[in-house]
């Protein structure tokens, strides 16, 4: 198996920094990406604090994604702190999420920190179920969690539905995404005052929504890491001779009437700031430490500033990092655009 952070050197043979010939990068490709079920594929690995490299040899099958990780609370001389590893806002995400929420509701955590640092988005109503079991029914009760907004032609209908336009509000219960995922479930509530996201650039659209969408009803974000993907707006995609176009045609905004987060949110410290600041801290992300533990760089720093207020100095990896937004950053490629989305409901275009 092999630990976050362990080093890929050569894959089926190929060297994966310096070869550069055609067929090199084929088998690279055929390694790193199987086209099938059961091929078997020879990796050599440095793993992390290694002096040695270890051969192993991994088999590609298909894998039931677990969107929801590492719940855990973390014990301080402050409180009792959650955490969380979301990934995807996928349908199958609910059940995982209510789960979550519980344990941490009866753990009594007094903060969070929800690591949505891979989150590329999904179905805009898990974002506001997770908003509303972050913030609780006080802060929530009556407000608007994103409003879908086209032009001022389009105010109050849907020019491609022709519904009329409601404003998605802070879920309350779960909803339902198909048959087999029934909604109607009251969910828990931690009732926080702030909540603290670990983001990096693959932090997208429903991720985003969590943050906007809490901040436009007063509740403080703290956000360590690097500046968000920066995707506000969406479209309903359009067939044409066999071709699909995703024209933008319309944004999300919060309680307050703010979606203007093109460039991303970035902490207040960030070498590169957008106009969308946020309290909070740049932070590289850390490959040496498994996420959800209290040493790795960017749980430790939400750790610190919740009785600090302070950040630690920016790494150089991190000022990099944020002024170079849509390279390889932060150890992972940017990814698929099918997975940095907002969907709107199980039968309406993803954005």
């Amino acid at each position: 198996s092999l630990a976050r952070g362990a080093e890929v050197l050569t894959v089926d043979g190929v060297d994966l920094v310096n070869d550069n010939t055609q067929s090199g990068i084929n088998t690279l490709n055929a390694g790193l990406f199987p086209a099938a079920a059961n091929e078997s594929h020879t990796f050599e690995v440095r793993d992390v604090g290694a002096a040695t490299t270890r051969t192993v040899t991994l088999v590609s099958a298909e894998i039931a994604s677990q969107p929801v990780q590492n719940v855990s609370t973390i014990a301080t001389t402050t409180g009792t702190v959650g955490y969380m590893l979301f990934n995807d806002h996928l349908a199958t995400s609910q059940a995982a999420l209510l789960s979550a929420f519980t344990q941490l509701q009866q753990a009594g955590v007094s903060d969070l920190v929800l690591d949505i640092r891979y989150n590329g988005g999904g179905y805009l109503a898990i974002a506001s179920e997770v908003a509303y079991m972050i913030a609780g029914l006080g802060a929530t009760t009556g407000k608007t969690f994103e409003l879908t907004q086209f032009n001022d032609k389009h105010k109050s209908v849907d020019p491609v539905t022709g519904d009329v336009i409601v404003p998605t509000p802070f879920y309350t219960e779960t909803q339902t995404f198909s048959t087999t995922i029934v909604g109607g479930d009251p969910l828990p509530s931690l009732n926080l005052l702030r909540v603290f996201v670990l983001t990096g650039p693959n932090t997208c659209s429903a991720s985003e929504a969590i943050i906007n969408g809490l901040r436009g009803i007063g509740v403080p974000v703290v956000l360590i890491g690097s500046t968000t993907c920066g995707k506000p707006y969406g479209f309903y995609p359009q067939d044409n001779c066999g071709t699909t176009y995703f024209s933008i045609e319309f944004r999300g905004v919060n309680a307050a009437n703010f979606g203007d987060f093109t460039d991303g949110f970035s902490p207040f410290n960030s070498p590169t700031p957008t106009n969308a600041q946020v309290p909070g801290c740049a932070v590289a992300d850390d490959f040496t430490h498994a996420l959800g533990d209290p040493a790795e760089a960017r749980l430790a720093a939400a750790l610190g500033y919740r009785t600090s207020t302070s950040c630690p100095a920016p790494t150089a990896l991190a000022r990099i990092r944020s002024a170079n937004p849509l390279s390889a950053v932060d150890g992972m490629l940017p990814p698929s655009p099918l997975r940095q989305l907002r969907i709107l409901s199980r039968l309406r275009s993803a954005r």
